[in-house]
């Protein structure tokens, strides 16, 4: 059994006294180093498609077991994630304020904040060893960076560390951004 890691598969269960008929389980065992880790899907989504021919085909493809499991279960798993990332990262839990208005600017804040973290990761950072990253992981190693900064006038020049190691690829996503820039003019 040391080759054997994951198996996707599908059954009908029924409890003796909750469920009043059979319903379809998806499940994913999966065999760990050190543990088992089976996940459950139960769901009324049919594996045969639907009684319209029109339908049929489209439903066979959509609701088989691995889209299932990859296009849904996954995908909530994702958005608990993001949820995750803007309490943990972006303080979206900082709700203090003994104004319910004050509170929530502050959500609308935390949620526009991940926004930009989203929008800088997908249009800038593409491709890059940040592609992936938390919001935290970005804002800790890219943008909590030493600089000097001087305005002018006409301008503001922003002069980094020498020593900040990710500097190729800050110039990388300052192109990728100005390109998105109107012209000035």
């Amino acid at each position: 059994m040391a080759g054997w890691r994951a198996a996707l598969l599908q059954f009908q269960y029924q409890t003796l006294k909750s469920w009043t008929r059979s319903r379809r389980v998806i499940a994913k065992v999966e065999v760990l180093q050190d543990k088992d880790n089976p996940r459950f899907i139960v769901t009324n989504l049919p594996d045969k498609g639907f009684e319209d021919q029109q339908q049929q085909q489209q439903s066979v493809d959509r609701f088989c077991a691995q889209k299932c499991y990859e296009d849904f279960y996954c995908a909530r798993g994702d958005m608990e994630n993001q949820i995750k990332q803007q309490y943990l990262d972006l303080e979206a839990d900082r709700t203090s304020s003994h104004w319910m208005a004050s509170n929530q600017l502050r959500l609308w804040f935390s949620a526009f904040a991940l926004l930009l973290f989203q929008r800088l990761r997908s249009l800038a950072l593409r491709g890059t060893e940040l592609a992936n990253a938390t919001a935290g992981t970005i804002r800790q190693r890219f943008l909590k960076i030493g600089a000097l900064v001087t305005v002018s006038t006409r301008r503001v020049y922003v002069r980094l560390a020498s020593a900040f190691p990710l500097q190729k690829l800050f110039a990388q996503a300052h192109r990728a951004l100005a390109v998105l820039a109107p012209e000035e003019g």
